[in-house]
């Protein structure tokens, strides 16, 4: 189908696929192993920074950062055991092929790569409708910084104001904001309306499905 030159740019985790709890027992169990209590609420709510950015946030600047490696290291190791079982949200699959038979380039924004990103691809079983994936790697800075956003949109041509970003973080609010492009957040990944509202949140539906019942009059109308 002929582009009409916009762009439809997605969060994964939490946003198309289920696992924001999975890392927070991931994570959880990576700071205990390294000899930190940190509470799951805590650690939920820093789902979506970038590894060393969400090691830094909980456990402060003044923390011993020769630590920060391994404790990356026991997260990724501890979150692998389930790449054969990753949840897609409801009606994932279907949000993202229908935006590409309506003309929309469909970019995937995540800090995920190699075979963790591979893992969410085949839960999300959409692969023909993905038109690019900006991967952290391919960046400076991470959520809540623009440019994972502003990286997915050189990818594929498309100017801010021609652009949505849907996530399920604060962090994805603030880096689409940034970015100068309409945001969209989902409450599948467990954030509140008001914190995603007031990160700059244009619309808020439930989730994948949700939004796809509504796409005739709501944001990607």
């Amino acid at each position: 189908m002929e582009s009409s030159g916009r762009a439809a740019v997605f969060d994964v985790d939490g946003t198309l696929v289920d696992t924001n709890h999975l890392h927070v027992v991931a994570w959880w169990e990576a700071f205990r192993q390294a000899g930190h209590d940190v509470p799951m609420h805590a650690v939920h709510r820093a789902v979506g920074l970038p590894s060393t950015d969400l090691v830094a946030h909980l456990l402060g600047e003044d923390r011993d950062t020769d630590q920060d490696a391994d404790i990356s290291a026991g997260h990724k190791a501890l979150y692998g055991q389930y790449f054969d079982r990753l949840p897609p949200l409801p009606e994932a699959g279907a949000l993202l092929r229908r935006l590409h038979r309506d003309g929309w380039a469909v970019v995937l924004a995540t800090s995920a790569g190699g075979a963790e990103l591979s893992a969410l691809r085949r839960a999300i079983d959409a692969d023909e409708a993905i038109s690019a994936t900006a991967s952290a790697d391919d960046v400076d800075q991470g959520k809540p910084a623009p440019e994972p956003v502003e990286h997915a949109l050189e990818l594929v041509g498309v100017p801010a104001e021609r652009a949505v970003f849907v996530g399920d973080t604060v962090w994805d609010m603030r880096a689409g904001s940034r970015a100068g492009v309409r945001c969209v957040g989902v409450l599948c990944g467990g954030i509140p309306r008001a914190d995603l509202e007031e990160s700059g949140a244009d619309a808020v539906y439930a989730d994948p499905a949700h939004l796809l019942s509504a796409l005739g009059d709501g944001a990607l109308a």
